[in-house]
């Protein structure tokens, strides 16, 4: 007979008792309380030591210390304070009123500490540059943490760096900005400015969060806007490790109103120039800087191409490949120590506007504006630019190729190619500013000038057929354009060989009035040139013409006399003998004289006026007799014009 199992009684907590519920009570309560009026600032000590431990510097909490306890762990303190590096002057690398961190607690199970967020209110941090260009952001061994940060919210800050040595010091206040999503940390506003290698500056714009600034293998955000003095930049992209500027791929637009103010501020020796505008992209590799791609405007000119600085040698290296589609050649003046020109569509600045006033009102042309020799001696360069046109509308320029090359104050430009009325001015030139007094050499070959285009304001010579060319050879020694020139030595030789010109202009030349006002009153005609040319030897300044000529089937013109670059004076006879007989013709010389601002073209009225007389004396006696007296029977048939430019 089967038995029936005895069902099992489920187990029952023991009720607890009146007094067992009282004590549990009571318990509860004395928790709650001691967690309600726990101290936290009991654990002030244990974290500034473990600060200390971790940094390597002093760490104080001077308020209160709590927290609120929960998954995520929020701890406030007050009256922070971190200890700066041993060289400092400063005994305070980073202080706050308050800062709020938010701590997981579950990783710290892991030994790992994750902080979601902090929050500052009134912080204040100094970076700076000490012995050996350590900086005081570098914590040593004991530096190393696995903390884990994710967002900062910075509220009132200002953060300072300092570098002594390159004069540079920075101040600014930052704020945190909303960021654009939940996950994404927030960026910061900011604004300020100080000195960069000495020279003032303001900044403004956003970047990514200072907690960013711990991971030098991740790109940091920028996007910020400065301006020292008359030079504007807007950089935006990214760096990395942006303490030490040691890589980074930004767009940065550069503007300001002389490209020389850029030497105080990047060490970059550049001429004067007029106001300017460029934008391209601007990274860095090791130790050079690029700014590739940039395209722009300098004064009336575009310009466009690549550029780079080298520096850890002895002198920095600027090298740059320019192109202008466009160039306006009194952009170009500042090479020279000249002003472009200025007034209604140019474009120059108040400080060149002044200086070409003041060049104007002098007596003399050629400019005398010295070359900074400590300027010329502060990098080395090479350079390649091209033009592909050149807007100059009282000079027959076309294009212009020049490669310049600079180290240690020897300049050499080779070549300083001009593209001249369909023909060529190739030039080279070689400044050596290693000494006080620059010593200059310039070798200069004219070839295939088309004499028609030569002159392009002046009407009478737009007829004009002719190829000129020739060689100049000088040296000198001075600072400046004037002085080089107003010391040179060498030999200049330039000429014609067979054309055509305007027979106005001959028979001017020739002071024949009868053929003049022929031609004035009806349709001008042109002459065959046979040859021109000019033979000039060039000692201490002054050109002492050997030979001078200009022969043509109407007129032979043979000159004397000199040009002082020294001066700045023209002294020219010029004789004119017409070919021809003419009724009025005036065999008297034209003097060339004045100043190169000034010149003068005038007959020698000594010889008119006893011409003049003769004429009179033989009017008042026999009428024939002094038609007869202004007859001009010219020197007889042409012969060959020699020297080997009429060739």
């Amino acid at each position: 007979m089967n038995r029936v199992p005895a069902r099992k009684t489920p187990f029952r907590w023991p009720r607890p008792s009146r007094r067992t519920g009282l004590i549990l009570a009571v318990v509860a309560v004395a928790v709650l309380a001691l967690f309600l009026l726990f101290d936290w600032n009991w654990f002030k000590g244990p974290v500034e030591r473990q600060v200390q431990a971790r940094t390597g510097r002093e760490f104080r909490i001077g308020g209160n210390l709590d927290v609120d306890l929960g998954r995520v762990t929020t701890v406030r303190a007050d009256g922070l304070r971190l200890g700066n590096a041993a060289w400092s002057k400063e005994p305070a690398m980073a202080v706050a009123r308050r800062a709020e961190l938010d701590i997981e607690i579950w990783p710290l199970l892991r030994g790992e500490v994750r902080i979601p967020e902090i929050r500052l209110l009134e912080p204040r941090l100094r970076l700076e540059t000490g012995p050996g260009k350590q900086g005081n952001w570098d914590f040593g061994p004991g530096g190393d943490t696995d903390v884990h940060f994710h967002r900062l919210w910075v509220r009132d800050g200002r953060l300072q760096y300092l570098d002594a040595a390159e004069k540079t010091d920075i101040d600014i206040r930052l704020d945190s900005v909303a960021p654009q999503g939940a996950r994404s940390a927030p960026s910061v506003a900011v604004e300020g400015g100080g000195h960069w290698t000495g020279e003032p500056f303001r900044l403004q714009g956003h970047a990514d969060s200072p907690l960013a600034l711990r991971d030098t293998r991740q790109p940091y955000r920028i996007d910020l806007r400065a301006q020292a003095g008359p030079t504007r930049a807007h950089a935006r992209g990214t760096l990395l490790d942006p303490l030490r500027l040691r890589d980074f791929d930004l767009k940065l637009r550069l503007a300001g109103r002389d490209l020389e103010d850029l030497y105080p501020l990047l060490g970059i020796a550049l001429p004067p120039t007029p106001p300017y505008q460029l934008d391209g992209r601007f990274t860095r590799a090791g130790d050079t800087w690029r700014y590739d791609g940039f395209s722009g405007q300098v004064g009336d000119s575009d310009l466009a191409g690549t550029a780079s600085v080298t520096v850890g040698r002895v002198r920095p290296l600027f090298q740059a490949n320019l192109v202008s589609k466009r160039l306006d050649f009194d952009d170009l003046a500042g090479f020279v120590g000249a002003s472009p020109q200025s007034g209604a569509g140019e474009t120059s600045n108040t400080q060149q506007e002044t200086l070409a006033a003041q060049q104007r009102a002098q007596a003399r042309v050629l400019p005398d504006t010295p070359y900074d020799l400590a300027k010329l001696r502060a990098m080395d360069a090479d350079v390649r630019w091209k033009a592909h046109r050149i807007n100059a509308p009282k000079l027959p320029l076309d294009d212009m190729d020049a490669h310049l090359r600079l180290e240690g104050g020897l300049l050499q430009l080779d070549p300083l190619n001009f593209g001249v009325a369909e023909g060529d001015i190739r030039s080279t030139i070689r400044m050596d500013a290693r000494t006080d007094t620059i010593r200059t050499r310039a070798d200069i070959a004219v070839r295939r000038l088309n004499l028609g285009r030569l002159f392009p304001d002046a009407e009478i010579t737009r007829t004009a057929i002719g190829r000129i060319g020739g060689d100049l050879a000088i040296t000198g020694t001075g600072n400046s354009i004037a002085r080089i020139l107003g010391s040179a030595d060498g030999d200049i030789a330039i000429g014609m060989g067979k054309g055509q010109i305007s027979n106005l202009l001959m028979e001017l030349a020739g002071l024949d009035i009868a053929e003049s006002l022929k031609f004035l009153l009806t349709r001008d005609k042109t002459v065959p040139v046979r040859c021109a040319f000019g033979d000039f030897a060039v000692q201490d300044g002054v050109m002492h013409a050997r030979t001078l000529a200009f022969d043509t089937t109407d007129t032979l013109i043979v000159g004397k006399g000199d040009i002082s670059l020294k001066e700045e004076t023209l002294d020219l006879e010029l004789r004119p003998r017409p070919k021809d007989r003419s009724l009025l013709a005036l065999r008297s010389p034209l003097v060339v004289g004045g100043t190169f601002r000034d010149p003068s073209f005038r007959p020698d009225f000594k010889r008119l006026g006893l011409r003049g007389a003769t004429a009179l004396a033989l009017v008042s006696i026999a009428p024939p007799a002094a038609l007869l007296a202004t007859l001009e029977l010219g020197p007889g048939k042409d012969a060959g014009c020699g020297g080997r430019y009429a060739r």
